[in-house]
């Protein structure tokens, strides 16, 4: 049996050739060409024994031989102390021997032969011939049995050899381990010792060619698949059979470790997918694991950089009117970081893109004129929706003319303008383009009458006067403008802001004047609780004291005749006057009822018509008339005192 010091040169010299074998390697890891040698083709490494050792191999399945394989070479680096302090370890973990009383002190030769036996243990000299520390505190014992210096000595050398067997069996070295417990066999009072470990060992010899076999399986590629054929089906056979083999431990950390550079190469591809399998893989192996939880942390970041950066390309194709690619880059960013932020903002701007040209329903905007100053009127933008347009049978004030009730579909974003054409609005058109609204051309309107309480033709009024005849304020909505009036002023804004502008259709307007109601009037039922609307109120009266006949009982708003734009309050689309004020031409042509009326917001037209639709109640209705399903026909050509116009504009 070699002794402790030449088992110590041994290893001095393994360890020299272990730094210059780790050397050779980097070499030809990083400069392959240089040996001709693939990179892949590396030689496993022995670990080095009786000292305290750092051991494992490169983490990536290499494409090495199955019989260069070592079984120790299974797994990422095993820590392990020096036999000294694991076997200070075994002693605090065991009861102390209590040691005979000595009876008579040691003799001047037997403390020199101690002092030797406590040199030869401080040098490690543990077994092996007649200076080890062995045979001296046994000699010691011969010449004095109750020794205690050599007692305690015999019972560290036993602790030390103990410890290096653990630490053998530890990472796999069985032949190591066989040896050093023949060592320790021999010596006196060991069987306590070695009685356990020859268990270890029994058990190391038995799993020893299953972790070869894992380093194999795992060197080959097969990490976890084919299942049941698979380095990690392995390793957890050698832990049914040895809990605590460490080897097998760290080399299902390294099939992890595998798993996990696996899931970091997809992410590199921007494949995601797979990416999240091999997260989810790694974590049916070792689910609390530091390379998990940091590998996850990796691919989060690079997620929400990439999707990221994704989004901003989306951000980018919406801003060039690209609404196709936009959403599908936005998906695909979502589709990688689902919560991902900014992305309910950017579908938000996509839908409004699609429905509203980029502006938000309940946005206010005012287009400016493209070849002057100037701009048209201000317009908000009414979000898409269904509605059932017209009157139920059994709603009071309901006409036949109303009829069918029927779905109609909102699908194309518009705007209207926030009131009626005013009589200021109205000039600027005249003024720029010298046209001869039909007051003037075809002679006057109609104008209400004080005397008689009713409304009377006028032939000298035009629009530029007030309900009794009278110049009217820029801010009155322009009244006694014919339908052809009010197409030719829609032309025009077109024509000056290079959008499209018209009137209304039927559907859009009574989409528009409900704003999501589906009661009498956009306010409820019965008269309104508080100044909405410039309505026929019971509480008004005339320059002259006169009442309405059939008027909203308790109701007073203060004007009898229109008031100025935007008098009253809104409603919950942000539009003015819809249900008061004045009446309003729309683009459709007059129809007896909605049989085969258009479900779209779409106008309902026939070439060459002659009279046109009326929506909205106005300053001088019955209550029947301001209901949001009521409607009235009229030529093209009239004009009255209660009848204005508003305008959309298409998104």
């Amino acid at each position: 049996m070699p002794n402790t010091e030449t088992v110590r040169r041994q290893r001095a010299i393994g360890g020299a050739l272990g730094v210059a074998v780790l050397a050779f390697g980097l070499f030809y890891h990083f400069f392959p060409q240089a040996l001709h040698v693939q990179p892949t083709q590396r030689t496993a490494r022995t670990p080095l024994r009786g000292q305290p050792t750092v051991m494992g191999f490169d983490q990536r399945p290499q494409a090495a031989p199955p019989s260069q394989v070592s079984e120790i070479d299974a797994g990422p680096p095993i820590m392990l102390a020096p036999a000294s302090v694991i076997a200070a370890r075994r002693r605090e973990k065991t009861q102390d021997v209590e040691l005979p009383a000595q009876k008579t002190p040691d003799s001047p030769e037997l403390t020199a032969l101690l002092d030797r036996g406590d040199k030869a243990l401080a040098g490690d000299r543990l077994v092996g011939g007649k200076d080890s520390a062995a045979a001296l505190f046994e000699l010691a014992l011969k010449e004095k049995s109750d020794s205690q210096r050599a007692l305690a000595g015999l019972s560290e050398v036993r602790a030390r050899l103990a410890a290096e067997i653990e630490q053998d069996i530890a990472l796999g070295d069985a032949d190591a381990a066989r040896e050093s417990l023949g060592a320790l066999k021999a010596l006196p009072s060991s069987s306590t010792d070695a009685a356990p470990l020859q268990q270890k060992l029994a058990v190391l010899d038995k799993v020893r060619p299953m972790l070869g076999k894992a380093a194999s399986q795992l060197q080959e590629g097969k990490a976890t698949q084919p299942r049941g054929d698979s380095a990690l089906d392995t390793y957890r056979e050698v832990l049914e059979i040895d809990p605590q083999n460490a080897v097998a431990e760290q080399g299902i950390t390294n099939v992890q470790r595998t798993v996990l550079d696996r899931a970091l190469a997809a992410v590199a591809q921007n494949d995601f997918g797979t990416a999240d399998s091999a997260l989810a893989e790694a974590a049916a192996i070792e689910p609390e694991s530091q390379a998990l939880q940091d590998t996850r942390g990796r691919i989060e970041g690079m997620r929400r950089q990439n999707a990221a950066g994704m989004l901003a390309q989306a951000r980018s194709a919406l801003d060039a009117g690209n609404i196709e690619l936009a959403q599908q880059l936005a998906a695909n960013a979502q589709k990688i970081s689902p919560d991902l932020a900014g992305i309910d903002d950017f579908n938000e701007r996509v839908t409004n893109a699609r429905l509203y040209a980029s502006y938000k329903p309940g946005q206010v905007f005012a287009d400016r004129f493209v070849d002057s100053a100037g701009q048209a009127p201000a317009m908000v933008v009414i979000p898409t929706g269904k509605f059932l347009m017209g009157s139920p049978d059994g709603e009071a004030g309901h006409d036949a003319n109303e009829a069918p009730a029927h779905e109609v579909t909102i699908d194309k974003g518009f705007a209207m303008a926030r009131s009626a054409i005013s009589i200021g609005q109205f000039r600027d058109f005249v003024r720029s383009t010298g046209y001869v609204p039909e007051s003037q051309s075809k002679g006057g309107g109609s104008i209400y009458d004080e005397q008689s309480g009713g409304l009377r033709d006028d032939p000298t009024v035009t629009w530029q006067d007030d309900y009794a005849g009278k110049p009217g304020q820029d801010r009155l909505p322009v009244i006694n403008v014919s339908w052809n009036d009010a197409k030719a002023y829609a032309d025009w804004l077109s024509k000056r802001t290079g959008k499209t502008y018209r009137l209304p259709s039927e559907a859009e307007f009574e989409y528009a004047l409900r704003a999501g109601s589906t009661s009498r009037y956009w306010w409820g039922d019965g008269a309104p609780s508080s100044r909405l609307e410039n309505l026929t109120g019971g509480n008004d009266r005339s320059g002259s004291g006169r009442r309405w006949s059939n008027a909203f009982g308790g109701y007073k708003d203060g004007y009898w005749g229109p008031a100025p734009t935007m008098s009253f309050a809104a409603n919950p689309f942000g539009l003015y006057d819809m249900g008061g004020n004045v009446s309003e031409w729309v683009a459709d042509c007059w129809h007896d009822n909605y049989i085969r009326a258009p479900r779209s917001g779409e106008a309902w037209v026939n070439p060459g018509c002659g009279r046109h639709v009326i929506r909205g109640g106005s300053w001088g209705s019955a209550p029947d008339m301001v209901r949001s399903a009521y409607r009235q026909g009229a030529p093209a050509d009239l004009r009255n005192a209660r009848v204005g116009f508003r305008i959309v504009r298409e998104l």
